[in-house]
């Protein structure tokens, strides 16, 4: 069935949205991809809202692939129909077809539930923005954050930087297709992203560079996204334009403010004026988020094995969850708000704890 879908989405004119209109038509006449392309073209128009003109060319292609087409799908390529496919893209207003991926495909659960943070800026950075984005790239993955960015110059270049000297995932989504570097001295950046992390592109092999892809592309890198970060951008730039498109999503947006003075930092300082939350370090960004989906922690000991002072303690902790407040714990724990309220401050004196907003309790990240 993969492989026919794969035909399907290579006919000439069908993109995501008829991907989706054929998807329907099969699942309400309970057949799959390989039935309907025996249908005639009368009974496609009846069944399809396609124009006339997209219909003809449908069916010139399969005239020219025939009743038994090809069906080997390339070894790259991920479809809506696999079930590593994030199907937060779904509800994108102009979701793409199908992606290429290589690299790490453990990392696109982590994309499918939403699990990673996204950095963004321009590629003409100053030193401070580079400091930033490589700060933000390290902290994340130490924390245990996939991050995600374009592979650009600038910012892109720097927070994946960050990520691979942390060991950790980087998640670069590409305007070009996966057999094209761009700029040609990322040749490297791009393996070891591969190597240690995931590349993804909407872009078919062989394809000609246009400046619009990269813009394009900044739609995938905020649907894919739990969170994004504005290092530093100018006025009508990209990162502009995701942070629009993140507000639009109800995506939390982070903004590090730039020098006032300078043209590459007037756009990401705009976003501030418009009551953008401020980032002035990787770590407060990293306190706020709490341990992503990577990181590893050291098994608990049993509560045989503990103390009963500990073994509250960790009870407690589990009990919070990723943040809950103190009548949450009391509910949840059947105990005294007091005597709760006792023992989170000594936990928080330890550091052990975290309390946020003045009400939302969390363990402290490892």
């Amino acid at each position: 069935m993969r492989g026919w879908w794969w035909v399907w989405s290579q006919c000439p004119g069908v993109g995501a949205v008829r991907l989706s209109h054929l998807r329907a038509v099969a699942r309400d006449h309970g057949i799959g991809p390989e039935a309907l392309w025996s249908w005639p073209e009368p009974r496609l128009a009846e069944a399809l809202p396609w124009p006339r003109p997209v219909l003809q060319a449908v069916e010139r292609y399969r005239s020219h692939l025939g009743r038994h087409p090809d069906l080997t799908v390339p070894r790259e390529v991920l479809l809506p129909c696999d079930d590593a496919w994030p199907m937060r893209l779904d509800r994108m207003a102009q979701p793409p077809k199908l992606l290429f991926r290589r690299g790490r495909l453990d990392l696109l659960e982590c994309l499918t539930s939403g699990q990673a943070v996204a950095v963004v800026g321009t590629r003409s950075a100053s030193p401070h923005g580079i400091r930033m984005a490589e700060d933000l790239g390290h902290a994340l993955a130490r924390s245990g954050w996939p991050v995600i960015s374009g592979l650009a110059e600038g910012i892109d270049a720097a927070v994946h930087g960050g990520c691979l000297q942390a060991d950790g995932a980087p998640v670069a989504v590409l305007g070009t297709g996966l057999d094209r570097v761009y700029p040609r001295h990322h040749d490297a950046l791009q393996k070891a992203v591969a190597e240690q992390g995931l590349l993804i592109s909407e872009r078919v092999f062989g394809e000609p560079v246009q400046r619009g892809h990269f813009a394009h592309r900044n739609r995938l890198i905020v649907a894919l996204a739990s969170a994004l970060v504005v290092v530093e951008c100018p006025e009508r730039s990209g990162a502009l334009i995701s942070a629009r498109q993140a507000e639009q999503r109800s995506c939390p947006v982070w903004v590090v403010p730039g020098d006032a003075l300078r043209w590459s930092a007037r756009g990401s300082n705009a976003l501030l004026q418009n009551q953008a939350a401020p980032l002035l370090s990787a770590e407060a960004l990293v306190r706020h988020l709490g341990p992503g989906p990577l990181l590893r922690h050291e098994p608990e000991p049993l509560p045989s094995q503990l103390n009963p002072e500990r073994a509250e303690q960790i009870e407690l902790m589990q009990a919070m969850a990723s943040g809950a407040s103190l009548e949450d714990l009391s509910s949840r724990l059947r105990q005294s708000p007091a005597a709760l309220a006792r023992r989170l401050l000594e936990m928080e004196r330890l550091g052990r704890v975290v309390c946020e907003s003045g009400y939302l309790w969390r363990p402290c990240r490892r």
